[in-house]
């Protein structure tokens, strides 16, 4: 709940609940989609899985162009990753799990339909996969630390720990950036995975723009569906300064 009263102030305690209910129900569901995700065959995850925007990566590929997309924590992220791997197989930039027995299934189930998985640390090894114009997926959305952060306006906190990661790869020459939505169907029909056209003059070597830009593509990505976002992350965990006072007190 914290998370959503520092996002939206103007919502009404009502609405905000509301959002939160609903928000529980989707992590439920995620649990058992993480399964899916993990497990279900390829033709399966086909026929509940709608990719939009195909057509993005394929003029990518004919222009001699790594694809960069960018994308956010959606609870539905186990079998989304599956999902867009039937579509095109890509390269999947992650954080290994610190146990060992999760970390092999969670390796294993990710990569089933994708190329081949990174750890978060091999920065040179996702900058190669571009290099050699692969399409690679980066979540840029969550609190990584104050290493290689910015302090830059998300939602209503005007100074949420923002990555300038993210610039290291989408600098690199004959890159282009798309922002990737990823979301469960209302329905429950399955799910709708849109990769957007090229963000124009992105990025512009401005690092605080441009992750000010970044944060801004995410707010409009989150608001389609703003009860399947993982919110459960402490998303403003680190502060400007060690010495502000934490805003989960």
């Amino acid at each position: 709940m914290k998370n959503l009263e520092l996002c939206f102030p103007e919502m009404s305690q009502q609405e905000r609940t509301l959002i939160l209910k609903k928000n529980f129900e989707n992590t439920g569901i995620a649990l058992f989609e993480t399964g899916m995700g993990w497990w279900w065959p390829d033709w399966r995850v086909k026929r509940k899985t709608k990719v939009v925007g195909l057509e993005h990566l394929e003029k990518a590929h004919q222009q001699g162009k790594g694809v960069l997309l960018l994308t956010m924590h959606y609870l539905s992220v186990e079998i989304n990753c599956r999902g867009i791997g039937t579509g095109h197989p890509m390269v999947v930039f992650y954080r290994p799990h610190n146990n060992q027995l999760m970390e092999f299934f969670q390796f294993r189930g990710r990569g089933r339909s994708n190329k081949y998985m990174l750890g978060k640390r091999d920065v040179k090894g996702l900058m190669k996969a571009l290099r050699d114009k692969e399409v690679c997926v980066y979540l840029p959305d969550q609190d990584y630390g104050r290493r290689r952060s910015l302090f830059v306006p998300f939602f209503a906190v005007p100074d949420a720990a923002t990555t300038t990661g993210t610039l290291i790869f989408a600098r690199q020459k004959n890159v282009q950036n798309h922002m990737f939505i990823p979301t469960r169907n209302d329905d429950g029909s399955g799910y709708t995975l849109e990769i957007k056209p090229m963000m124009e003059n992105f990025p512009t070597g401005d690092d605080e723009a441009d992750v000010i830009r970044i944060n801004q593509e995410l707010e409009k990505a989150i608001l389609y569906k703003p009860e399947q976002y993982m919110w459960l992350h402490r998303r403003f965990k680190t502060r400007p300064h060690e010495d502000d006072p934490s805003l989960y007190k």
